[in-house]
């Protein structure tokens, strides 16, 4: 009996939901009465496509590539839609976008959610604050149907932010961020936009994939539930993950000029698209740019040695043209400590991805690289 399904999913008991049955009240109402009706609309989010099996797709997501620094798509919230910009995130797991509610200097030049202005807005007293490398927010917990590259992910929960400190955000080009890590580690425990996707059906396969230009020029993408052979050339090498958290692998070694400078017992990275750089700790950092250095050459790229990274038995090259940013001669490494149970962890962020077509694996839990195009 269904009514029986219901008591065992929100904790009521069978008697008061028996009774409630009798006395003519929706289920509905008997939820919001219990105060339980946000949580079972989050663990049981209602999809009216899920018994239609074709409405399953894959969906590209074109996406800026501003100066190679960052690379975000726009989205649209509720009903009316309200389109924001937003950075697709493998380094985190929150949804969040600026509201009406903010006063911090980052949200008087962006986009700014309306919730008055959503047909299919509904709150929750749940609050959340999340800290980036680079920034952080606080806000609090809604839903709406959130529309990403033309998938209709209903009943999603996401934050509205109230406070972003500091001047990241504010010169930052985009106004949001759509977390696609694991929900271990979401803040506020919502369930990420990707989880959402698959719950109700929503794509064709598990997984979501990226193409980063290069140079700023235009083509980036992020394809849900696809992989596009056009972006990249060979095969796909798999790697598992080494922690459902983060898009987290095992790197075995990093290496210049046959010279191991890195990772010399093997070390934890993640695939992150929202880090620009490959992040790593301090020491190691400044052993690769003491290695480097003395070879750099800004008018002969081709002249300086590949940095090589070996995941799971694969030699991954960057040559120079890739780890320098040659329109400022920048160097594409970045110090940051993140220490771990497993190391100190590593990041592989945009750097590395505009090399490596990188496809995200959630039924299998690995992350495939190919050579992109």
């Amino acid at each position: 009996m269904k009514w029986l399904l219901l008591v065992a999913l929100v904790g009521l008991s069978e008697s008061v939901f028996r009774l409630n049955l009798e006395k003519g009240k929706s289920v509905r109402e008997i939820l919001e009465e219990q105060g339980l009706l946000e949580d079972f609309l989050a663990k049981n989010p209602y999809n009216p496509y899920s018994k239609f099996h074709n409405f399953a797709q894959t969906a590209n997501e074109p996406m800026v590539n501003y100066l190679d620094m960052s690379y975000f798509g726009t989205i649209s919230i509720g009903n009316p839609p309200q389109t924001f910009k937003v950075i697709f995130d493998t380094g985190s797991s929150n949804m969040w976008v600026p509201s009406v509610y903010c006063s911090s200097q980052a949200c008087s030049n962006h986009k700014k959610y309306n919730p008055s202005l959503s047909s299919t807005y509904r709150p929750t007293n749940r609050y959340m604050s999340i800290q980036y490398g680079t920034g952080s927010m606080t806000g609090f917990l809604v839903y709406d149907t959130v529309n990403v590259a033309g998938i209709n992910d209903l009943n999603q929960i996401f934050a509205l932010s109230t406070s972003e400190p500091g001047s990241f955000l504010y010169y930052a080009q985009f106004d949001g961020i759509v977390g696609l890590a694991f929900p271990s580690i979401a803040s506020g425990g919502a369930t990420p936009v990707f989880d959402n996707m698959m719950n109700q059906g929503l794509v064709s396969q598990n997984l979501f994939s990226f193409y980063l230009s290069v140079n700023g020029e235009t083509g980036s993408v992020v394809t849900f539930g696809g992989i596009d052979q056009s972006y990249f050339t060979g095969q796909i090498n798999w790697v598992p993950l080494t922690s459902e958290t983060y898009w987290q692998i095992k790197v075995d070694y990093m290496k210049i000029n046959g010279q191991v400078v890195a990772c010399a017992q093997g070390c934890p990275a993640i695939i992150d698209t929202g880090t620009s750089l490959i992040a790593g700790p301090s020491n190691p950092i400044a052993n690769i740019q003491k290695v480097i250095y003395p070879l750099v050459n800004c008018q002969n790229l081709a002249s300086m040695p590949d940095f090589i990274i070996g995941i799971n038995g694969v030699e991954y090259i960057l040559p120079a043209s890739a780890y320098l940013l040659h329109d400022r001669c920048q160097f594409g490494f970045q110090a940051m400590n993140l220490p771990t149970s497993a190391g100190e962890l590593w990041i592989l962020g945009d750097v590395f991805i505009r090399e490596y077509y990188s496809i995200f694996d959630r039924d299998n839990n690995m992350v495939g690289l190919a050579k992109a195009v």
